[in-house]
């Protein structure tokens, strides 16, 4: 990435920052534990593994995220719901106080490191923290930088974090006591109130989703793996098993959730993974598993046994509990988090109403629609206020993170799926048999069983049918897999119901694309569902 440098090396006064306290440049991620531990922000468990909590905030804000209104990049946001903006003298009152606090803090960590595993895209980016452990967040969670590029490093953008400092919310014009502000155009990024780590990667991840298109990349929110020849992509909202699914002891992990697909191929924004731990087993997730008892890791919102070991059940004080893990703790991925160009793009979808089946092709015009669509539920935990699974339509499946209208986005993943001939999939983790509250989410096994039978290319001889309501293919069999799950209206025993709830559906689908008609070829706003109602 070509584009102007803001912060020099070793120098925070470009932003107001003259701290009154110890500066801590670029602490490895033992020193930070060990700090975070003698600050008491902080305790390790039985395997030496750093623990913290947030307190209020175990989720995303999304109701206290802004972006700045003003002349340049945010010219090219697509206001609304999600992108909310707010004002230059808003963003001016609120970073004094932030800074203000920053330089009263007895001690501030710096972390630089880079968002992007390619050299010819990345970013070179800084967190100045109040707090060690969210440097050692940061340490994990981005592409760390060697002693050389240290030494030269300059961030383009640059996140200043004060996670205590509290302000009052309608003196300052926001919504809460909490606040995260992009300023695109300034390169940097403020966050106040809130612990909730995820707030840090998710800032850079949005700002990349905005750069990045101008450039003829598309930014993903998604994993990806690899067999060594062909990749695969797994796109879908937090909860519904991207990190899961690309952990696979059989497929390399270029990474479990943001990621670029350049000419060249695909590439990790990130060097690290942050992993949903809540009801987390030996038996499902081998390799996530092993990643919390390795020292450098981080467990944010997991609570303790008496014997100081994880218990991943336990959901007391959120459903949202995460690790925190460098790529590398991981045995089975790639040495450079880059692979090829995908030859299978998969869908994911938490479906809570038990109508979408477990497996789906879709074709081209299809994949566009449901790309555009983004259907899932979002997942107890994930964010604020959410107590149980809510259909929802997140574009893109990161609407949250996607600073552009739609179609720029859909336009440039139609175009790399037709160019690299890539086979399109909607895979449920979500229900079946009746839907959310009457039945289980369906088990990881058979979505893995049907997950690796569609990459390595068994499904090519196996018969499928068209779904009459919603005009995918579905297969009638798959080795490892009940036959009669994968036909959802078999599971149910109210067919009539089925019948009402799956049309109930479909005119969600439609009533949530009438947004997106105007800027979709025909060809893909055809390619949506029908409700069908008996006579």
């Amino acid at each position: 990435m070509q584009r102007h440098s803001r912060d020099s090396i070793h120098d925070l006064t470009s932003h107001g920052i003259s701290p009154e306290g110890k500066v801590h440049w670029n602490l490895g991620w033992e020193e930070l534990h060990s700090t975070a531990v003698e600050l008491g922000e902080a305790k390790l468990t039985s395997h030496g593994v750093l623990l913290a909590t947030t307190g209020e905030r175990t989720g995303r804000s999304p109701n206290d995220r802004f972006i700045v209104d003003e002349p340049g990049l945010a010219e090219e946001v697509w206001w609304g719901d999600v992108n909310k903006s707010t004002n230059p003298q808003t963003f001016e009152k609120l970073l004094v106080q932030v800074t203000d606090h920053l330089n009263k803090s007895p001690n501030l960590f710096v972390k630089d490191a880079y968002c992007g595993a390619d050299s010819n895209h990345r970013m070179p980016v800084r967190l100045v923290s109040e707090k060690a452990w969210h440097a050692a967040f940061m340490h994990n969670m981005f592409v760390r930088a060697s002693e050389k590029e240290l030494s030269s490093h300059v961030p383009e953008f640059t996140i200043l974090h004060a996670p205590e400092l509290r302000v009052p919310p309608k003196e300052f014009g926001i919504n809460s006591e909490v606040f995260v502000i992009l300023a695109l155009d300034r390169g940097l990024v403020i966050i106040g109130g809130t612990h909730y780590a995820g707030e840090i990667k998710k800032a850079i991840f949005t700002i990349m989703n905005h750069i990045l298109p101008i450039e003829g990349l598309l930014p993903m929110h998604c994993s990806a793996n690899t067999d060594g020849q062909n990749s695969a992509l797994f796109f879908g909202l937090s909860g519904t098993g991207k990190t899961t699914l690309s952990a696979d002891q059989n497929r390399a992990l270029v990474g479990d959730d943001e990621h670029g697909w350049s000419d060249q191929g695909v590439f990790n924004f990130e060097g690290g993974c942050y992993a949903k731990l809540i009801g987390l087993s030996k038996h499902d997730e081998p390799a996530i598993y092993e990643t919390t008892k390795i020292p450098g890791s981080i467990l944010e919102n997991v609570v303790l046994n008496a014997d100081g070991t994880p218990d991943f059940d336990n959901g007391s004080l959120t459903q949202n509990t995460r690790g925190s893990y460098p790529i590398n703790f991981i045995e089975n991925r790639t040495d450079d988090s880059m692979a090829g160009h995908p030859k299978d793009v998969v869908f994911l979808t938490c479906d809570a109403f038990g109508v979408l089946p477990p497996l789906s092709r879709l074709t081209p015009d299809q994949a566009a629609y449901h790309f555009i669509s983004g259907y899932t539920a979002k997942v107890a935990g994930t964010e604020i206020g959410v107590k149980e699974p809510q259909a929802t339509f997140s574009t893109c499946f990161g609407a949250p993170f996607m600073p552009r209208h739609p179609s720029v986005y859909a336009n440039l993943l139609s175009e790399k799926i037709q160019k690299h001939d890539a086979k399109c999939w909607l895979i449920n983790t979500g229900w079946v048999a009746g839907g959310y509250g009457e039945s289980s989410r369906i088990k990881i096994k058979w979505t893995r069983a049907l997950l690796n039978s569609a990459l390595r290319g068994d499904l090519d001889s196996v018969v499928f049918v068209d779904d009459e309501r919603f005009g995918f293919s579905i297969p009638t069999t798959c080795e490892g897999v009940p036959d009669e799950i994968l036909q959802p209206r078999q599971t149910w025993h109210d067919k009539v119901r089925y019948d009402n709830v799956a049309n109930l559906l479909a005119q969600m689908f439609i009533e949530n694309f009438e947004q997106y008609e105007s800027e979709c070829d025909p060809e893909v706003a055809d390619s949506g569902p029908s409700p069908i109602f008996s006579s």
